[in-house]
């Protein structure tokens, strides 16, 4: 569906893509947080808001046509780098369950501060659907 972008010689990333090329109709996902449907947090727990992030990711892609599978890129940002390292096994879980083998290019950042103040996670997405 979506070509990977892989220059010749390098490593091969982990958990992530170094480029994808794409065609179709472009699905933009503005920044989502770990809270539900109703804008409230059930939990403080970095996996658990990593976890409903993604869901609200996929619930904005389905609402536009897409689901996981066509997301190219993924923009993280996240309010403590060392919980998001020591997180990375329930993290990388998390995202299987939710985005499935898809693996976009992603960036991924500390930030002194996202704004909703209980917010641990914040992800930014852009999915292509084929034509």
């Amino acid at each position: 569906m979506n070509d990977i972008l892989q220059p010749e010689g390098w490593a091969k990333p982990i958990g992530y893509s170094n480029g994808v090329a794409a065609r179709g109709r472009q699905v933009y996902v503005g920044g989502q947080i770990g809270w539900n449907d109703q804008y409230q947090f059930e939990t403080d727990d970095f996996v658990e808001q990593v976890r409903q992030t993604l869901k609200n990711v996929v619930a904005v892609l389905a609402a536009g046509g897409a689901g996981p599978e066509h997301v190219t890129t993924m923009t993280w940002y996240f309010t403590d780098k060392a919980e998001y390292l020591a997180n990375l096994k329930g993290i990388g879980q998390a995202y299987r369950e939710i985005m499935g083998k898809n693996f976009p290019a992603m960036a991924a950042m500390q930030v002194t501060a996202l704004i909703e103040d209980r917010a641990k996670i914040e992800i930014q997405a852009i999915a292509v659907v084929p034509e």
